[in-house]
């Protein structure tokens, strides 16, 4: 073959002839791209679910060009706040909703699941053990139980916000998602609201429970996708959706029903959303807000007000040349021209924004006579407020899909709505607290009637206050929650008791009260001293506890001297010496039959060269040798009981203030124990404000309350009196430390 054929053959392989196809070839290859595309419906459960690819940063690519991010939001007190309040957070929330341009659309999803009866049941169950007080925990379980009947602890309510934004690729969406969730975590911030992103794995677990209402587990991993060849939606999707009813849908096993909430009156109440929200059983209620372009609003109520003003000039000529008074014009007319130049104002110059708001609920229930109801009661509160609730017909599946947190609304039917009245969807209504392990039971919440489960120890700070008027049910709160933390934790509890009001408690729970008297004899006739000196090596978080012990010395030597000035610098160096001097042999042998006490304090004193220490140790004479001596004695009482309550009533006026300091800093012995035990140590002080009065013991109050966090100790004050508690300097750190 010569180099020209072989040209020529290679311009023909390159350039093949073209030749047209045949009809029956176009309608061959027609039929083949068809039925690769399908026919645009869905035909399977994953194909229903309306997105395209969940990423495991919590970015969902909703459509080709469209991309979401979800929020989980924890609720605040706004229906029993003061009115005051209540405005603070509701121009706060319409602050929060201006926020949002045009370009994002905004998804609160309101989730109320059931199913979840068990898991509530699981949290107050108390397990028996091998000791004398199964019987007390068969009891207050049984109490706890009835309690859990009174609210709807069994569903599980769950707010989340999703904002969708349109863009051209996922690093694109990436960059504006994160900018607008770091604002909306801060405008959260100003709220008062607890909220954080959710990852990708957690949408997931939504969407899976929105779709397995029946509590189903969700299992999942992202190692699992590709090994497996699945999606995430084969995951998270039912076993069947069935849409064929126009008016209903079924999902798996349960049956379903979407509809619209028709905003027909002129003023609306917060309080609707959050009846809705209450009702005690399976709901899903979802707002879609767009906000509208400013400009563009504005100039769409102009042209309106300018249509309006065209035809009240047609309606007055009509009365010209009918023969009437031309002012005479129909009251429809004037009622939009007014209300449109209403909101022309407030859109120009009352930072109002428009927004297109679709209100969705959805209703399941295993019955359609139970769903029937369900739906009938849902519309029954949005009648209660001039509204009416319009089941989607035929629309079902578009309403369902806009009704799971991906931020994709298929619904057209949009009201629109000032920043306000947007706003009046208040999604606040009360702060729950139900926490699960240790968790004990503080009551039922006055507005939700739900049990309050809470453990104190993974709260922020776990310090308590029991305020209240007399007979108000102070001292039972206490004691039920000593009970309710001596039967499901090992903590030690320590009570200062000064009205000796907890003994039968104590005793029934095989604990120890020691009754601190002037005559130094306990309940049984027994002697019960508790030495003030006593200190053990883990008294400070240093390597030097006498230094911290030398401290309460100097406030217990205060107390006793009295006057306004206190300690002078010179006899406090003689104390420091003294405490110094009478620690060493003990510290040296740590043995208990060495440790000091206060008449060896007061020996040592006399001993001392400066004037100052013969006027301290003549202050300390009537508690050694004197009538108020029963702090001059070793510890002769059992200290190490789990429950140890300190009965101070008979201690009388001169012995109480110096009862309650050397109480708390045997308190202190007994944390710092516990502390290399990794045990946690509650302390309960009745009638605290009179350890406010007096200034050491109100500092050594203020010391508990900043330090003993750190070392496992959890102090709980109680008072009545309120006003006493107010004016004392301490309060304020008091209230700081207590969150």
């Amino acid at each position: 073959m010569s180099m020209a054929e072989r040209k020529t053959m290679t311009r023909a392989v390159k350039n093949p002839v073209k030749r047209k196809l045949t009809r029956a070839e176009k309608k061959e290859i027609a039929a083949v791209i068809q039925a690769a595309k399908g026919d645009g419906k869905p035909h399977t459960a994953q194909q229903t679910i309306p997105y395209l690819q969940m990423y495991p940063d919590g970015i969902c690519r909703v459509t080709e060009k469209k991309y979401s991010k979800s929020l989980v939001f924890e609720d605040i007190n706004y229906q029993l706040a003061q009115a005051d309040d209540k405005t603070a957070i509701f121009e706060n929330w319409c602050d929060f909703l201006n926020y949002f341009d045009a370009s994002v659309s905004v998804q609160l999803s309101f989730i109320n699941q059931g199913a979840r009866k068990e898991k509530a049941q699981a949290a107050i169950e108390i397990p028996a053990q091998d000791d004398a007080f199964n019987s007390i925990r068969r009891e207050y379980a049984d109490m706890l139980k009835n309690q859990l009947e009174k609210g709807n602890n069994g569903l599980e309510k769950c707010k989340y916000i999703t904002f969708s934004i349109e863009a051209d690729n996922l690093a694109a969406a990436k960059a504006r998602l994160s900018r607008i969730e770091t604002d909306v975590l801060n405008n959260f911030k100003v709220l008062g609201v607890t909220a954080r992103p959710m990852n990708g794995q957690e949408r997931l677990n939504v969407l899976h429970g929105i779709f397995h209402p029946e509590g189903e587990p969700f299992r999942f991993s992202w190692d699992w996708l590709v090994p497996s060849g699945l999606s995430t939606k084969d995951f998270i999707a039912p076993s069947s959706f069935r849409f064929g009813d126009g008016r209903t849908f079924r999902m798996g096993r349960k049956l379903g029903a979407v509809s619209f909430l028709e905003i027909l009156a002129p003023e609306l109440n917060d309080r609707m959303l959050s009846d809705i929200l209450d009702l005690e059983n399976g709901i899903i209620v979802n707002m879609h807000i767009r906000s509208i372009d400013q400009s563009e609003a504005i100039k769409t109520i102009k042209r309106k007000i300018t249509d309006l003003d065209k035809m009240k000039i047609e309606e007055q000529k009509k009365a010209v040349r009918s023969g009437y008074d031309m002012d005479i014009i129909p009251s429809d007319l004037a009622t939009f021209g007014s209300e449109a130049k209403n909101l022309l104002q407030d859109l120009q110059s009352r930072n109002e924004r428009m927004f297109l708001l679709t209100f969705l609920v959805v209703n399941m229930a295993d019955t359609k006579r139970k769903l029937d109801n369900d739906v009938f009661a849902t519309a029954g509160f949005a009648q209660k407020n001039n509204c009416a609730l319009t089941r989607l017909d035929y629309l079902q599946e578009a309403g369902f899909m806009s009704s799971i947190p991906l931020g994709e609304n298929l619904i057209p039917i949009q009201r629109g709505l000032t920043t306000s009245s947007t706003a009046i969807f208040i999604p606040f209504i009360t702060q729950e607290l139900f926490q699960r392990g240790a968790a004990l039971y503080y009551g039922l919440n006055a507005l939700s009637n739900n049990m309050i489960l809470c453990d104190r120890k993974q709260l922020k700070n776990p310090n308590g206050l029991i305020l209240g008027t007399p007979g108000s049910g102070k001292s039972f709160a206490a004691k039920r929650e000593m009970t309710n933390a001596f039967l499901i934790t090992d903590d030690d509890i320590i009570i200062c008791d000064p009205e000796a009001e907890y003994f039968s408690l104590v005793q029934r729970l095989g604990g120890q009260v020691i009754r601190l008297s002037p005559t130094g004899k306990g309940m049984d006739g027994k002697p019960q001293y508790v030495n003030p000196m006593d200190i053990n090596l883990n008294y400070s978080e240093d390597d030097n506890p006498l230094a911290l012990k030398s401290d309460f010395i100097l406030s217990l030597c205060e107390l006793v001297i009295g006057g306004k000035e206190g300690l002078q610098p010179v006899e406090k160096t003689v104390i420091d010496r003294a405490v110094r001097n009478v620690y060493r042999p003990f510290l040296a042998d740590p043995d208990p039959a060495k440790m000091p006490i206060l008449g060896d304090l007061y020996n040592e004193l006399l001993k001392q060269p400066e004037p100052e220490a013969a006027r301290i140790a003549a202050a300390l004479e009537l508690y050694v040798s004197g009538s108020l001596n029963v702090f001059n004695h070793r510890t002769n009482v059992e200290l190490n009981n789990r429950l140890v309550c300190f009965d101070i009533k008979q201690l009388g006026k001169q012995l109480k203030k110096l009862g309650m300091l050397i109480v708390q800093d045997q308190v202190w012995n007994r944390v710092t124990v516990n502390r290399a035990e990794k045990k946690a140590t509650r302390y309960y002080m009745d009638e605290f404000h009179l350890l406010l009065k007096e200034e050491q013991t109100a500092a050594y109050s203020v010391e508990i309350w900043k330090r003993f966090r750190k070392w496992g100790g959890i102090p709980t004050a109680i008072t009545q009196n309120v006003k006493d508690l107010l004016s004392s300097r301490e309060v304020e750190n008091i209230f700081g430390a207590t969150r």
